[in-house]
């Protein structure tokens, strides 16, 4: 036996917040309504959920908002990372998203490795620029400047 039901939040394969949908009876009382993931569909019950969905919106744009202050703040830094080279001023390792992220939260930006979108990990010296993805909506660039730092002369 099927029943409709209001979404309340979106269920994969099912459908998104605030659409009416048909399931079967069992799941629909046994897991939907249980985990207040569905409502069933009254009148107070549709306007309760728009009234939701409105709250959501509002508070997505605000997050967007402060999404975009931040992304204008990293682009208007510059990271300088210090790196070992070698006589041909060739790089022993390589400048990766966690070396990016480390360095922005030092200047008191909190972005996590993931955000960090480089193409491949930085392997040269010189001014790159990389994309720091914050948000769905909201993406910057970043100046990397990569300068080498000999090893002193070893000691024996």
């Amino acid at each position: 036996m099927e029943m409709k039901l209001l979404l309340r939040e979106t269920v994969e394969h099912v459908g998104k917040a605030g659409d009416v949908v048909t399931v079967a009876g069992g799941y629909g009382r046994n897991y939907l309504l249980p985990r207040r993931l569905a409502v069933e569909v009254t009148a107070a019950n549709m306007k309760r959920i728009e009234a939701e969905q409105r709250r959501r919106r509002e508070a997505e744009i605000e997050r967007t908002k402060a999404w975009r202050v931040l992304a204008e703040r990293i682009q208007a830094l510059d990271v300088t990372l210090k790196e070992r080279v070698s006589e041909g001023d060739t790089l022993y390792g390589s400048v990766q998203a966690k070396d990016i992220a480390r360095c922005l939260a030092e200047k008191g930006v909190a972005v996590g490795p993931d955000a960090v979108r480089l193409e491949a990990p930085i392997k040269n010296l010189g001014i790159h620029h990389v994309r720091i993805r914050l948000h769905p909506e909201v993406e910057t660039e970043l100046k990397v400047w990569v300068v080498g730092v000999r090893e002193s002369a070893e000691v024996r």
